[in-house]
């Protein structure tokens, strides 16, 4: 781990590797993730990443994804088809009701509050109805499947970009701190994607814009003390001992912006996240996203990939999802 927030030379990459990296590692962190989450130790888990180990809590081999890919691939296959918030919703009720795209035919997990919003879903709600509103809904259920629709509308101006985001969030999850959560790391990914800042710059100005829109919205003032930490900047450069791991949304981010900051590539990035323990799956893909948009996939190990289960099939859709990304 390098910490201070290390920039190395900036990785010049065109959108289409970007977008490409972004996902891929992303993906391979989900995976990794898989055999090591709670309920195994940080030392169980670093076992798991070091060894390449499959089963673990989930018992199933290497190369398997969670619930975490299924969705980013239902979503990248409903983008691909046209922006349809309903289509979105309907393709993700494929996934929990039908095992439509799981690794192996059958669903590997599901949150409590993605499983409700997809009840209502499948009941005849409108997609703009069916996310779930307490506070009791903010768990990382969204943040896990986002990373297709931050990069698909990189491009737009950033309130309509965050409009968007917070969209497609509120399918499953519509409480204000998960939108906005959604969005703080899609203000990130925008900037990861279309420009070549250094990495501390990239989040700086991204925090800083982050802060102002939602100070600007009183729908998600109330909210802004829980990212105290992550738009003030101080998450970069506290201890690992002060960032929790969980299935809160808001330890997720920022356990997942804490491990894309304090290390100096792709590699490092998914394997910090991975061998943190607890919610490794959602944590790994959220950093990884940021980690290929930023660095790439050189120095990403090919057997972390070379495992993927349906790897010809994940390679397919990543293609037409580049392609319909790069038209936006």
């Amino acid at each position: 781990m390098v910490s201070n927030m290390v920039s190395p030379p900036i990785v010049r990459m065109d959108s289409a590797e970007k977008i490409r990296s972004a996902l891929y590692t992303g993906i391979v962190g989900d995976t990794l993730g898989v055999p090591a989450e709670e309920p195994f130790t940080h030392e169980a888990s670093l076992c798991a990443v070091k060894n390449l180990l499959g089963y673990g809590r989930y018992d199933q081999p290497l190369g398997t994804w969670s619930d975490d890919t299924s969705m980013v691939l239902c979503t990248m296959e409903s983008l691909i088809r046209g922006y349809d918030l309903n289509d979105m919703g309907k393709t993700f009720c494929r996934w929990l009701f039908e095992a439509y795209w799981t690794p192996f035919g059958q669903v590997v997990d599901c949150g409590v509050t993605t499983f409700l919003a997809l009840e209502e879903l499948r009941s005849g709600v409108a997609a703009t109805h069916s996310g779930q509103r307490s506070e009791d809904d903010n768990g990382n259920g969204c943040l896990m499947r986002i990373l297709p629709s931050t990069l698909f509308f990189r491009n737009q101006e950033l309130d309509a970009y965050l409009a968007t985001i917070h969209d497609i969030t509120a399918i499953t999850h519509a409480h204000p701190r998960s939108k906005a959560a959604c969005g703080i790391y899609a203000t990130l990914m925008k900037h990861l994607i279309t420009s070549h800042k250094p990495k501390k710059d990239a989040f700086f100005a991204a925090m800083h814009e982050a802060a102002d829109y939602y100070q600007r919205h009183e729908e998600f003032r109330p909210e802004l003390r829980h990212f105290e930490r992550i738009l003030s900047g101080a998450i970069a450069s506290m201890p690992r001992e002060e960032i929790s791991v969980s299935g809160y949304i808001v330890d997720t981010l920022e356990s997942s912006l804490w491990c894309f900051l304090n290390n100096d590539s792709a590699r490092n990035v998914v394997w910090a996240t991975a061998s943190m323990g607890l919610e490794t799956d959602t944590t790994s893909m959220a950093a990884g996203g940021l980690a290929g948009a930023y660095y790439g996939m050189s120095g990403v190990p090919s057997e972390w990939t070379d495992s993927l289960a349906r790897r010809e099939e994940i390679d397919q859709l990543i293609e037409k999802f580049v392609q319909a990304a790069l038209r936006q």
